[in-house]
């Protein structure tokens, strides 16, 4: 097995200890979900670069306490952080590339959230308007600047046309509000009056700093994860207590282009292109979706 093969066999094992999205699209022939070929979605999902949105979102959403408490009550991230990885996986592939059916079992999945009480003593619900759109926000927000930081330099144009597809998603998670332009979505991240430090906050970025993984993967993690902080915001990183440095930004740009190297561009969108009907340039794409 050569370097390319291996590099790929250990990423798509952490994206392994759940359900598999996409797995029967191929019988839902010519749906093309919430988004389609021409998307900007499809482009900023199926970069690698989504890899290092993906834990910048982790870090943000952290920074708010009841979605923090949430997360620590309801969730089994301790005992089985590969599973949640997997799990958010799921979802933001079937939201982005999924057909309708596929939609509509990844909306249920996360509506059958628990409820319970954060250490604010208020009520937390992961289905309700405003703690969905904290997720919802953060995690759009962190894959366009990941894609923009990682991948290439995105418009503003394409920025808001980015923010207004994903706000189809939030509204099929009954979030709210959902800001309709890339600089009103930050400034309703950064601005927002509920973030604050908190005992879930320091659990979850102890947790996101240095999960249970094997030696190698773990080096491989920490280069994403220092350089997912490294783009947050100043005030937001404050709060959360990260220390970053430009060359975090820079080795890791470095990873992030071995990684494209070898993983080439998402399976999952190849799936949905060929759903689609659209034509394409397969050699983008690994053989193996």
């Amino acid at each position: 097995m050569g370097i390319k093969e291996r590099i790929t066999a250990r990423v798509v094992n952490l994206f392994s200890h759940s359900e598999q999205p996409l797995e029967k699209t191929s019988q839902y022939q010519g749906d093309s979900g919430l988004f389609g070929p021409e998307s900007i979605s499809w482009e900023v999902l199926g970069d690698v670069s989504s890899f290092i949105g993906g834990i910048r979102a982790l870090m943000i959403q952290a920074a708010h306490p009841e979605v923090a408490a949430g997360v620590s009550d309801h969730s089994r991230y301790r005992e089985d952080p590969l599973g949640r990885l997997s799990r958010t996986a799921y979802y933001v592939t079937s939201m982005t590339y999924g057909a309708t059916l596929e939609i509509n079992h990844a909306v249920q999945m996360v509506k059958n959230a628990h409820s319970g009480v954060s250490e604010r003593g208020l009520t937390y619900s992961a289905t309700a308007p405003e703690y969905s759109a904290w997720v919802h926000n953060t995690l759009t927000d962190s894959f366009l600047q990941a894609f923009h930081d990682f991948r290439r330099p995105i418009t503003d144009q394409e920025a808001d046309r980015f923010v207004r597809e994903q706000a189809v998603i939030g509204k099929r998670m009954g979030a709210e509000p959902l800001p309709e332009t890339a600089e009103a979505l930050r400034t309703w991240i950064v601005k927002h009056p509920a973030i604050a430090e908190s005992e879930a906050m320091k659990e979850a970025i102890a947790f996101l700093k240095k999960p249970p993984l094997s030696r190698i993967e773990l080096i491989g993690y920490r280069i994403l994860q220092q350089a997912a902080a490294s783009t947050i915001d100043p005030e937001i990183q404050k709060i959360l207590g990260l220390k970053t440095s430009y060359s975090s930004l820079i080795v890791g740009k470095g990873l992030i282009k071995n990684l494209r190297w070898a993983l080439k561009f998402s399976p999952a969108w190849k799936a949905a292109l060929l759903r689609s009907g659209a034509e394409f340039d397969h050699t983008l794409f690994r053989n193996d979706a």
